[in-house]
């Protein structure tokens, strides 16, 4: 897939950058190879390659689901600046 100039200068346009008319050509030659290097990277076979979440291996740490000794509601709220009827409030800020 190629891009044009009008495309480039739409893209510019949508991205909020400001782009001189003689830098348009470049720009377009930019985003053109990004979308061949796209396309060549969709030609790969990846059945049976497993989703990574980094390039080493890792493993979570997991907290065990234990109930706590919650049930200080009054202590935690007395840290609040503005508490009100046992929950924390906070300032109006949808109209």
């Amino acid at each position: 897939m190629s891009i044009d100039i009008k495309t480039a200068r739409k893209v510019a346009h949508l991205a909020r950058i400001e782009v001189a008319e003689d830098a348009l050509p470049p720009l377009a030659d930019a985003l053109s190879n990004i979308l061949a290097f796209m396309e060549q990277l969709n030609e790969v076979d990846i059945t049976g390659v497993e989703p990574m979440t980094s390039v080493t291996p890792m493993a979570l740490k997991q907290r065990r689901d234990v109930v706590n000794d919650g049930g200080y509601p009054d202590k935690i709220l007395s840290n609040a600046p503005d508490a009100r009827e046992g929950f924390f409030a906070v300032p109006k800020v949808v109209e």
